[in-house]
């Protein structure tokens, strides 16, 4: 039997990839399908350098869409299975991620976001967040976890899998670029030492005995010949979202009590929108700070209750809105002045967000 990848704790000074194959190793992920693609291509490299010594697997693909529906099938045969992308990558992928949404499979995307369209920058952006939200062909039954760390990144990657298995939906999580490359400190840990008890997984085809004698028949379906049937099923499915939807969101906030303007912002635009809150209070501004960590689904009360006792809201962003227009869905009537801080394919810093408040201040 392989000794487990990480036995107690240790502390790292690693990229963002590195941190996602071990993760991954640490969930007990036991195979990758994947293609190459920059920023997260690293991902593919560790794990394929790692895996001989834990027994794991990998295949590498002829493109995006094979490695989304090898997933696709390893998650069928019961295997806790992953892939990583970017891009344009993410972009061929919505056609199996559809399928798993339609087939309420539980696949695990990690996606290191790229600047867009098409190929555009092979760098940093917040620009796939309308696509891993809401993109393919469906209602977007599907969570995103956005990271602003390495440490989440660790951390996220392996709850993924659990929420994944657990509810049945395809989750992902979103890093970027920068992420993807950087190195910062982080603590690994082995899930179980910390109490985190993995899901198990199960397959969906292939079990033992005789359909309709030994145990019910399974019906796999992604395509129906009536209208009416989707309409039935999609019902269900919606329903298990909504129930499932407040124990997923997650988020974090403070000083939103007293803010007259609160800064809200996802994955490592954050770390910026969080240092310019705390110094700009230090200068008497009464500013807060909120960020959804799932994007989907969003943290509606939470979002709601701040922007009912805030006068303005400023969204920052390195996309044109990706971000903004799910927190104006989330908070449809509020009185709250919208405004925003937007720089597509651009990474933002503290004093950015600064001068961007005492510019609305006056």
């Amino acid at each position: 039997m392989p000794e487990k990848p990480i036995q107690g704790e240790k502390r790292v000074f690693v990229t963002g990839n590195e941190v996602v194959a071990w993760a991954a190793l640490a969930a007990g992920a036991e195979i990758m399908y994947g293609y190459p693609i920059t920023p997260q291509n690293e991902i593919m490299h560790y794990w394929t350098r790692m895996i001989p010594k834990y027994g794991r697997r990998f295949l590498q693909t002829e493109d995006e869409l094979s490695a989304g529906f090898t997933t696709v099938g390893g998650v069928l045969a019961g295997r806790r299975a992953f892939t990583a992308t970017a891009g344009p990558g993410n972009t061929l992928m919505q056609e199996p991620i559809s399928m798993a949404e339609a087939m309420r499979l539980p696949i695990v995307v990690v996606v290191q976001q790229r600047g867009g369209p098409s190929t555009a920058t092979v760098i940093y952006s917040q620009q796939e967040v309308t696509l891993t939200t809401l993109g393919g062909n469906g209602e977007g039954l599907r969570v995103v976890y956005s990271t602003a760390t390495h440490q989440e990144l660790f951390d996220y990657t392996i709850k993924s899998f659990n929420t994944a298995w657990k509810y049945r939906f395809p989750t992902f999580v979103l890093g970027d670029g920068y992420q993807a490359k950087m190195r910062e400190s982080l603590t690994f840990y082995d899930p179980a030492e910390r109490g985190i008890e993995m899901v198990p997984t199960d397959a969906y085809v292939g079990r033992p005995g005789m359909p309709g004698v030994d145990r019910p028949p399974k019906h796999m379906r992604n395509t129906y010949n009536m209208e009416e049937e989707l309409y039935e099923v999609l019902q269900g499915y919606l329903a298990d979202f909504a129930k499932a939807a407040p124990e997923i969101a997650e988020h974090e906030t403070f000083d939103t009590e007293d803010a007259d303007l609160v800064i809200i912002s996802h994955g490592v635009v954050s770390r910026a929108c969080k240092m310019a809150v705390r110094d700009l209070r230090e200068q008497g501004y009464k500013v807060g700070y909120f960020r959804p960590i799932t994007l989907r689904p969003m943290p509606e009360k939470e979002l709601q209750e701040v922007a009912g006792k805030a006068k303005q809201l400023l969204v920052v962003e390195s996309a044109q809105g990706q971000l903004a227009r799910l927190v104006k869905e989330v908070i449809y009537g509020s009185t709250a002045e919208m405004l925003s801080l937007f720089k597509p394919g651009v990474g933002i810093t503290s004093e950015e967000v600064i001068a961007r408040v005492k510019e609305i201040k006056g």
